[in-house]
């Protein structure tokens, strides 16, 4: 794994964090209700409305690197070939055995030979029965 492909997953691990992080921290629809009646929303850091704009945006944007990260990870991740060709063309070459003369059977190195007999006999007619 080189670097920017380190430095992209990092980002991109951090964005989904942050993502679910801004999610579970936004107030559901059903919360105005609640704040009509004093729930005390206009008092915070960011206004009665303040921080739902910010949190939705925040949100928007980390949706946004999320997704460019996801394409440039999918993008590092494709294994291209840098030659053109099919994958038989890389393959290692073997290469068969010769073909026995026809009538002969080949017999492999390790196993002995036997001799012919001085006297013209067939090494058959040699066996002792």
């Amino acid at each position: 794994m080189d670097f920017w492909q380190s430095v992209l997953l990092i980002v991109h691990v951090l964005a989904a964090l942050g993502i679910i992080v801004l999610v579970l921290l936004q107030q559901g629809k059903g919360a105005e209700m609640g704040a009509a009646f004093g729930g005390g929303a206009s008092g915070s850091l960011f206004g009665a409305t303040g921080s739902a704009n910010f949190l939705s945006r925040s949100t928007a944007v980390l949706a946004v690197v999320f997704f460019l990260t996801s394409l440039g990870l999918a993008y590092m991740a494709t294994d291209r070939p840098t030659t053109g060709g099919s994958v038989m063309d890389h393959a290692p070459v073997q290469t068969a055995p010769a073909p026995a003369p026809a009538g002969e059977v080949p017999v492999p190195s390790d196993v002995p030979q036997p001799s012919a007999p001085a006297d013209g006999q067939s090494p058959v007619d040699q066996v002792p029965r």
